[in-house]
């Protein structure tokens, strides 16, 4: 278990800091395929281990001239209380609900990514 939780920790880590994704889209994936989580398991430990990946993806970036930290801190204190509520409700609703939504979510993002990608003819 230990090491597949370097591994899942360490793979999603380097896309987070590659593709600026905050790692819960791959740390959820991970912690449950590869630890055996529930999923709503999978989501408290990918919000705690999201943490020091931030700090350490946005420190990084800064380096680089590319964070917008007055952006950055807006949304992020603005995603405190909507945390609360998602906390509340992942606990109320049932986790094959729960399951599905982060699919879709996943979906939904792709196909925005796929839609959006440059013509590579043009």
């Amino acid at each position: 278990m230990t090491v597949a939780a370097i591994l899942v920790g360490f793979c999603a880590g380097a896309m987070a800091g590659m593709l600026g994704i905050g790692g819960g889209a791959l740390f959820v994936p991970g912690l449950v395929l590869f630890l055996d989580l529930t999923h709503v398991e999978a989501e408290a430990t990918s919000l705690l281990a999201i943490v020091p990946v931030a700090i350490v993806g946005a420190w990084r970036q800064h380096r680089y001239g590319n964070l917008r930290l007055r952006d950055g801190l807006l949304v992020g204190g603005l995603a405190i209380p909507g945390s609360i509520l998602g906390v509340v409700l992942v606990n109320a609703l049932p986790e094959r609900a729960v399951e599905i939504g982060f699919g879709l979510l996943l979906l939904f993002v792709a196909s925005q990514l796929v839609r959006r990608a440059p013509d590579p003819s043009a």
